[in-house]
């Protein structure tokens, strides 16, 4: 990306996002305004992995050339007036690897900006050098520090964070926090000074657009007065952690380095890994970049089925509000992990959600400290199993395949029998039934309040989809592990016979729900994009004219550039805009909006019934251009199912990552055929 300056709107609506590995993250827009109250150079982990504070909102820098002053960013207030208006300084802005990079050009002066977190570290760093200047110039740095320490789903408001500050010496100041918990910044190349003072109403456009709060008060603790220079950087180190030290002046230069020797690693780990791949382009590399970001390390402690046990891994949903959650982190397992070479992380992975597993069931979200694990998930346990078959097939690892068998086991045997939620097998045709009143149990999940807007209770096309595929991955398993696979076989042979009842008799693919209050002349036959699981899957219960019928329905009712919509646009409820308060959103949310996972499905099932690798892998294409235009160099979690599919939701999502980047290594893979 490039000169950004000429359009506000350009610059605001393209956002750099990075995150530490332990659910913390900074963000912001290029033209360095907030414009979500997620934005924020700091939200850390205080209570790891959910509890995020933001706690460093932003570091406003004015550059000072004698008498000249040039803002080096943005603010939008809440009367409407854009001031100052710094974006129009930007010359340049790019990414290096995961690193926003600014050049900001001001008259004779030309200055670089760059932010980065330091992995597992509740830290950040924001720094500057001088590219060109004139000769005798003696330019300096004036930023304000504005701070908060708030839970980062609300808002700041003045006086509602009152912290003790000191200065220890002159490049040390901290922020002690009511829980007693320090922000501490540190100046590098100059000096800081307290100049307490809140600065309010800053405007929230974004919040505004989702009919949120969207106005924040900031509290100014001071300023820091930095020296330019070509030949080093200066900056401020925030930090919350408590090993911070006023006599400790990090390097800068060591802890780039760093930073950028970490994303050069992730890339040649994925490259080495992939040695049967010649060339990864670029797109996918930025992508397996992005991939690191929603893997974190979580404090798990004692766990129902071990002894206690401080660390395990997980997987980030999305950012900024998502948590990690049972079964998107199952679903982007292979993609963040596999995909990108790093399988000892997928085996840490699923042995914590191991210790989670209960009456067959995996949570739908993963607790936070001091909270109950929430089970409300039909397939999420049957992703893990999914999972275990991706890990197994990437490692060949039976030794852990053996100590995980009788938890898979565990699942199929309370999926058949019984558990929450009327989840169980039908004994008349080997399917899986389930849902409750005023329960959400599918990943079309959206509720508002009582309104659950697509319940889906009965027999789910994807649910028996999955749960096919898991007979048959056991089967396989248990053959592998030399014990007797017929018992699975025998399952999975009876709920494939009981599949052929989703087959419509129309020739329009399969229904998206059987046995439900009014399907399938009702819900059921919607035509929806959970049919597309039925041939994507590795193990497909349907014969190759149906798996050719579903790819064919999809593709005229469904196919987007950069997803599958929710619903087809000749349904009277469909919605083809995601917008407006949380009740309008949520109730477009699976009623014609498109999601971007879907696609590397869709393309796995098209490669499946065609046999042409390339142009299925062709379908992920238009990925790469939507790197540049949204969450800058990640994935965003939806579209607009109208034209021209605006990007919506969260700008980054794990499944959005993982699943083009699973699709797109099983398809290259394809495409070159037989080393």
């Amino acid at each position: 990306m490039t000169k950004p300056s000429a359009d506000l709107s350009l610059a605001e609506r393209h956002e750099w996002w990075m995150a530490n590995g332990r659910g913390g993250y900074a963000a912001g827009a290029v033209a360095g305004s907030l414009t979500r109250g997620y934005h924020g150079l700091l939200t850390a982990t205080i209570d790891p992995p959910l509890g995020r504070r933001l706690q460093v909102a932003k570091l406003d820098a004015t550059l000072i050339d004698g008498e000249q002053h040039w803002p080096l960013f943005t603010n939008r207030w809440a009367d409407g007036c854009i001031d100052p208006a710094g974006h129009g300084l930007i010359d340049s802005f790019r990414l290096d690897g995961r690193m926003p990079v600014w050049h900001w050009a001001c008259g004779d002066l030309s200055v670089e900006q760059r932010i980065w977190m330091p992995p597992g570290e509740d830290s950040a760093w924001s720094v500057y050098r001088l590219l060109s200047s004139r000769p005798g110039a003696v330019p300096s740095l004036r930023v304000a520090l504005l701070l908060a320490d708030h839970d980062h789903h609300q808002v700041g408001h003045k006086g509602d964070f009152e912290p003790i500050v000191t200065l220890d010496g002159d490049a040390h100041l901290t922020a002690r926090c009511t829980d007693g918990h320090d922000i501490a910044l540190i100046a590098v190349g100059g000096s800081l000074r307290i100049d307490r003072a809140w600065i309010e109403r800053f405007a929230l456009p974004i919040e505004r657009e989702r009919g949120l709060p969207d106005q924040q008060d900031l509290l100014r603790v001071g300023f820091a007065e930095l020296s330019l220079s070509t030949i080093g950087w200066c900056g401020v180190f925030a930090t919350v952690a408590p090993e911070a030290k006023s006599d400790a002046v990090p390097d800068p230069e060591q802890a780039l380095e760093r930073f950028r020797q970490r994303d050069r690693v992730l890339v040649r780990t994925a490259r080495t890994h992939h040695k049967e791949i010649p060339d990864i382009p670029a797109w996918i590399e930025q992508l397996i970049l992005a991939a690191d970001s929603f893997l974190i390390e979580r404090p798990i402690g004692a766990l129902p089925a071990r002894q206690p046990q401080t660390k395990g891994m997980s997987v980030i949903a999305g950012y900024p509000w998502f948590g990690d959650w049972g079964r998107d982190s199952m679903i982007a397992l292979p993609g963040l992990t596999l995909a990108t070479g790093r399988t000892e992380i997928a085996k840490r992975i699923l042995e914590t959600f191991a210790g989670f597993v209960d009456r067959g069931m995996l949570p739908n979200r993963f607790p936070g400290a001091g909270e109950t694990p929430v089970y409300n998930t039909v397939d999420a346990a049957l992703w893990y199993i999914d999972a275990w078959r991706a890990y197994i097939e990437a490692s060949d690892d039976l030794d852990a395949l053996a100590g995980a068998f009788p938890i898979l086991e565990s699942i199929v045997a309370h999926y058949r029998d019984g558990t929450r939620y009327g989840i169980s097998m039908d004994p008349a045709d080997g399917l899986i039934r389930a849902g409750e009143p005023g329960v959400q149990l599918t990943w079309m999940d959206a509720k508002v309040g009582d309104w659950v807007v697509t319940p889906r209770i009965g027999k789910p096309v994807e649910i028996n989809a999955l749960w096919y595929h898991g007979l048959r991955v056991l089967a396989d398993f248990a053959e592998r592990l030399g014990r007797d696979p017929l018992r699975y076989r025998s399952a999975a042979d009876r709920t494939r016979a009981g599949f052929a009842r989703f087959v419509r008799p129309d020739g329009a693919g399969l229904y998206d729900l059987l046995d439900g209050p009014d399907s399938p002349d009702g819900e059921g036959a919607r035509i929806r994009p959970n049919q597309i699981f039925a041939v994507s899957l590795s193990h497909s219960p349907l014969d190759a004219p149906a798996q050719a019928s579903v790819v064919e329905v999809c593709a005229r009712h469904l196919l987007c550039p950069l997803g599958l919509r929710t619903l087809a646009r000749e349904d009277p409820d469909y919605r083809g805009r995601y917008e407006g308060d949380v009740r309008s959103r949520d109730g477009a949310y699976h009623q014609g909006t498109v999601w971007a996972w879907l696609l590397g499905h869709y393309a796995l099932a098209e490669y499946r019934v065609t046999g042409d690798a390339a142009a299925a892998q062709a379908r992920l294409a238009p990925i790469a251009d939507h790197l540049r235009e949204a969450g800058l160099g990640t994935v965003s979690e939806i579209f607009d199912g109208d034209a021209p599919h605006h990007p919506r939701g969260c700008p980054a999502q794990a499944w959005s990552v993982a699943c083009i980047l699973d699709a797109w290594t099983r398809l290259e893979r394809m495409r070159l055929g037989p080393a």
